[in-house]
């Protein structure tokens, strides 16, 4: 790490801060190995036996068990200590709980203060050790202490707080020490502070520091901008993080820890291509990673499926004279099989045989699971199978299961299985003669059988393999009747389901809330309400609850098939049984309520939901405004909407177009444009829809010119006219008396491609009929037998089409001989005059 490599670097400057490095000998028989304390000491060579004897005692009374504080040697030795004692003893204090409880008691004696060689002493120990939340504590007595410390023993304690990533404490002592003036932070405090942050990636506070730093004179190095690009890197800042790097190198800083920071974090952010860029760039200034970073990489860049670039890496990683080990084959072997690439994955398994690296199991395992024909796997078993025991046995048996299912084929899965349990038929697969082993099998060898037959619809065969599973001793556990259930329930085999359910519960498994609603969907699906009913007090029993979708599935199908009453009644009783339906499940049955015709019990509904505390969305209330809307009882559309907002509700542009249509609908179009204004207000988009109801409403209020200009603000609002608005428009002002107008946006309708529906020839075709426009007509009359768009008998247009052809008839000469050249051309039926009465005899 960067903060080892700076205390080696900065040796020299250690020791103008420290002149007094030293090793103590020990001069007691106990006292007997070398001591190394804290490169921040305070001790002094000495030859005092005195001094050694004092230490020997000390460390004698505490080591002794039980401790106690009331020895009368210990307020003997009170009165004479110093902090180089205090020191020198907590360097040879093996347990952490030891030392800290001498320096407690050293804290606690009279005449004595701590200084900060003790403090650092102890962080160091506490450090080493992982005690967090004592070293966090001890740096808080530190600052309460208002010991002064030297700029090396602050970046000393600082790096002791990070290692624990005690990063906010690390802060605030530093800014503690500086503030009281306790300590004057030099470069190297200020290297060690930023070595910290880096740690938390907090990019702000690094940059502070970093500024604060600048500010104050200090000259910055390596081991100022590591940390930085660091942090950078970390928070997935790239540009910044080659911003420094950049830097770095034009100052020759750059070394391979430098490079492994940033080939790291781009495989931590999936940058692969990214990361083994740098790779390259760092073997062309001659350097290498170091082993621990080719494993993290190789397992990062598998992890984001580039197991090529892991490749590539693997071999860079040999050629730099690396081993790997089984778990870095294992990782690798596992990608490819991942990729289905089982050649490459059978090479380093030979590979790793030829360098004397036995594969375990799981890796055969993974390669069987590869493997496309059953010699491959033949292969594998006879090599993998020396010195196997069951367990391994099963394991392997379980890949061959999974690859046989993999590959399709599932009877021939199942047909093994069946082999392994005993069975004497020959099942025409020769896999278990290789093994030479008798074993059960477990649970899970049953479950890649039995996922693969529900997949291909196997269910009587899934039935029949948990029934002799059973025999043979073997538990299904609740994953395999769940998945059964499910399956089963999907396909409406309601009755085998509550058999397994019986049989599962017989073997003392509990069913889940999935295995009963499973059984809950098919019984809604059947429409059932008593069953469904009975199931619930089941469930109510076990603690689970309905899936609100089937419930919504059960009300909605009831309500189709017009049992209102009955959906009804369903929620009422599942109300009794403990269940609160959900809203959704209410407005399916306000929503088949309202298309009965029932609209008021619907009101008495929501009126209950609400009495109940349940609060309803914007969609129920839109399902009861579409049904007053439909009813002309606007007023009280308009005052639930009122209701929506004084309950915080937003209400939709759906809703609002509902409000509009209803008063389309009455006539009152200014009611309607004044909800549009209201929509603007509210900063509530229009729709195309918003827009197709007002052009239609205001065209059948004789107010054509506004609908145009209605149309014109569709564009301004950026929302497109659809294929309905502009039938809408042009059969309005067909119907306005404007025919020609309406023709003009036929065209543009058709130059959209849009295709108009029948109806809008036809009106247009009786407004220019209207206008005695003859000419025109005709030629409406034209297009719409040549376009094949003319409404057949049983719609109500049809008849608007035969008076047409007559009026045709009798116009003038020209368009006459029109018509009766259409006729005679079989594009037009023959028109019995007769059938007009006597306006066809005049």
């Amino acid at each position: 790490m960067t903060v080892t490599r700076i205390s080696k670097t900065h040796t020299t400057l250690f020791k103008l801060i420290n002149p007094y490095h030293y090793q103590l000998l020990s001069i007691s028989n106990s006292f007997t190995k070398i001591i190394s304390p804290s490169p921040f000491s305070t001790h002094i060579p000495f030859n005092n036996s005195q001094h050694a004897d004092i230490a020997h005692g000390l460390i004698s009374i505490f080591t002794k068990s039980p401790f106690s504080p009331e020895n009368p040697d210990l307020k003997r030795l009170a009165p004479v200590l110093t902090t180089n004692l205090v020191e020198t003893v907590l360097n040879n204090l093996k347990s952490w709980k030891v030392a800290h409880l001498f320096f407690t008691w050293v804290s606690n004696q009279h005449g004595f203060r701590h200084n900060g060689y003790t403090y650092t002493a102890m962080a160091s120990i506490l450090s080493r050790a992982r005690q967090n939340a004592a070293l966090k504590a001890l740096a808080l007595d530190f600052v309460n202490s208002n010991c002064s410390i030297t700029p090396g023993g602050l970046g000393f304690f600082l790096r002791l707080l990070g290692s624990l990533g005690l990063v906010d404490e690390a802060n605030i002592l530093f800014d503690h020490v500086k503030k009281r003036g306790l300590c004057v932070p030099n470069g190297y405090s200020y290297n060690c502070l930023l070595e910290v942050i880096s740690q938390a990636s907090s990019i702000d506070l690094i940059e502070m520091r970093f500024q604060e730093m600048l500010n104050a004179g200090w000259e910055i190095n390596k081991y100022t901008l590591t940390p930085i690009l660091g942090a950078y890197s970390n928070a997935g800042k790239f540009e910044n993080a080659l911003n420094i790097f950049h830097q770095m190198l034009e100052r020759n800083w750059v070394d391979a820890h430098v490079f492994s920071i940033l080939i790291l974090s781009y495989s931590k952010w999936g940058e692969v291509d990214k990361s083994f860029e740098f790779i390259e760039r760092m073997e062309d200034h001659n350097l290498m990673l170091n082993e621990k970073t080719f494993y993290v990489l190789v397992n990062g860049f598998v992890k984001e499926s580039r197991v090529d670039k892991a490749l590539q890496l693997f071999s860079k990683m040999q050629k730099s004279g690396f081993g790997a080990d089984v778990a870095l084959y294992d990782v690798l072997i596992g990608g490819l099989c991942e990729n289905k690439e089982l050649e490459k994955a059978l090479c380093l398994y030979s590979e790793m045989k030829e360098r004397g690296i036995r594969p375990d199991v799981r890796i055969v395992a993974k390669l069987i699971s590869c493997c496309s024909s059953e010699e491959d796997m033949l292969q594998l078993l006879a090599e993998g199978k020396e010195d196997m025991d069951e367990g391994a046995a099963i394991l392997l048996y379980n890949s061959v299961l999974k690859c046989l299912i993999n590959v399709g084929l599932v009877d021939k899965a199942h047909n093994l299985l069946r082999t392994i349990m005993g069975d004497k038929t020959d099942s025409g697969f020769i896999v278990k003669k290789h093994l030479e082993m008798n074993i059960r099998p477990i649970t899970s060898c049953f479950g890649t059988v039995i996922e693969g037959l529900l997949k291909t619809g196997k269910f009587d065969m899934t039935i029949s393999l948990i029934k002799d599973m059973i025999q043979i001793g073997c538990k299904p556990d609740i994953l395999i009747y769940n998945n059964l259930i499910d399956k089963l329930c999907n396909s409406n085999r309601l009755e085998e389901s509550y058999e397994l359910l019986r049989d599962m519960e017989d073997l003392g498994l509990e069913p889940t809330e999935f295995t009963h609603n499973s059984l809950y969907g098919c019984i809604c699906r059947r429409e059932n309400v008593a069953e469904a009913l009975e199931l619930l007090k089941r469930m109510r029993q076990h603690g689970h609850v309905p899936w609100r979708k089937y419930s919504t599935l059960l009300v909605k199908r009831l309500c189709t098939r017009r049992k209102v009453v009955e959906a009804c009644n369903f929620l009422h009783d599942m109300l009794q049984e403990g269940f609160v339906p959900d809203i959704i499940t209410y407005s399916a049955a306000m929503d088949g309520l309202v298309k009965s015709k029932e609209l008021n019990r619907a009101l008495d509904l929501f009126k209950d939901i609400c009495a109940q505390g349940s609060c309803p969305d914007v969609v129920a209330y839109n399902t009861l405004i579409n049904g007053l809307c439909k009813a002309q009882r606007i007023s009280e559309a308009e005052n639930l909407v009122n209701e929506m907002v004084l309950k915080g509700l937003v209400p939709s542009v759906v809703t609002y177009n509902l409000l509009i249509d209803g008063w389309c609908k009455v006539g009152a179009i200014d009611q309607a444009m004044h909800c549009l204004s209201t929509m603007f207000d509210l900063e509530r988009e229009p729709s195309v829809i918003t827009y197709t109801t007002l052009i239609d409403g205001l065209c059948a209020s004789g107010r054509p010119d506004d609908a145009l200009k209605l149309w014109e603000d569709i564009k301004g609002n950026e929302c497109d006219p659809n294929r309905i608005t502009f039938m809408a428009l042009i059969c309005g002002l067909s119907k306005c008396n404007r025919p020609d107008t309406a023709l003009v946006y036929l065209r543009k309708m058709e130059e959209m491609e849009m295709k108009p529906d029948s109806f809008v020839y036809t009106t247009l075709l009786s407004a220019f009929l209207s206008n005695s426009n003859m000419s025109k007509a005709f030629d409406i009359f034209k297009e719409m037998f040549d376009k094949g768009i003319v409404p057949d008998e049983a719609d109500k247009n049809h008849s608007i089409v035969k008076e047409a052809t007559l009026k045709l008839l009798l116009a003038d000469d020209i368009t006459s001989s029109s018509v009766k050249a259409l006729i005679a051309e079989g594009k037009i039926p023959s028109i019995n005059l007769s059938n007009f009465g006597s306006e066809g005899q005049s």
